[in-house]
């Protein structure tokens, strides 16, 4: 990772209860140009408000008080899915793949290189700007998806479902040129500017539906 491929509203939390070790990841990462908080323990993380930008968190896993992986839980139930690198003692290795599978970042074993640092936090603000601007069109697909009639919504599901307007027409007892006529709308409205377009945001809004 370099300087030039960091965004300027990055930010790095990172929680090392080793202020020196801790300070010289911060100098590091600052030295490309990422912004950084410092925390000596979990709790003083859990209770510091997150910026709006895109961010990873830096967590030993051994702390005192709450450890890496309570931590890693508790942000997981606050709805905070911020990638995390995990940086561990040779005797974490099992904690480490248990992070993994939790959903963690990566993690690195101590010592470990600056540029193996770097690296991962590069990953990890790559992961978590993919993961906003995949929110972002979210919720501009989700507000254009509520501003169709019930008709139109119908009309979506079954062109996504591949059905062309005659058949269409039969499974809503429409015209078939009504159904033309909310095919358009349907189009326009979701700004979809193919059938392949909309199929995608079909698909997509189903989804996002299930989670809620």
């Amino acid at each position: 990772m370099t300087k030039d491929s960091t965004a300027p509203d990055a930010i790095v939390y990172v929680v090392e209860d080793d202020s020196l070790l801790r300070e010289g990841i911060r100098a590091l990462l600052h030295s490309i140009g990422i912004r950084t908080l410092g925390f000596g323990t979990a709790s003083e993380l859990l209770v510091h408000p997150f910026a709006d930008a895109a961010g990873c968190i830096v967590l030993d896993i051994r702390l005192p008080g709450l450890n890496g992986l309570a931590a890693q839980g508790e942000l997981a139930r606050a709805g905070i899915d911020m990638p995390i690198v995990f940086v561990t003692g040779h005797g974490d290795i099992p904690m480490a793949v248990q992070a993994l599978k939790s959903g963690a970042a990566d993690f690195l074993t101590k010592p470990f290189r600056d540029q193996d640092l770097l690296d991962a936090v590069g990953k990890a603000l790559t992961q978590d700007r993919t993961r906003r601007e995949t929110r972002i069109q979210a919720t501009h697909i989700l507000e254009r998806y509520k501003t169709l009639t019930p008709r139109e919504c119908e009309t979506m599901r079954l062109v996504a479902n591949g059905l062309m307007n005659k058949q269409i027409a039969g499974e809503m007892a429409l015209s078939e040129i009504t159904v033309k006529i909310h095919r358009g709308r349907v189009m326009k409205k979701m700004g979809a500017r193919s059938v392949a377009d909309l199929v995608r945001m079909e698909d997509q809004i189903r989804t996002w539906l299930d989670r809620l």
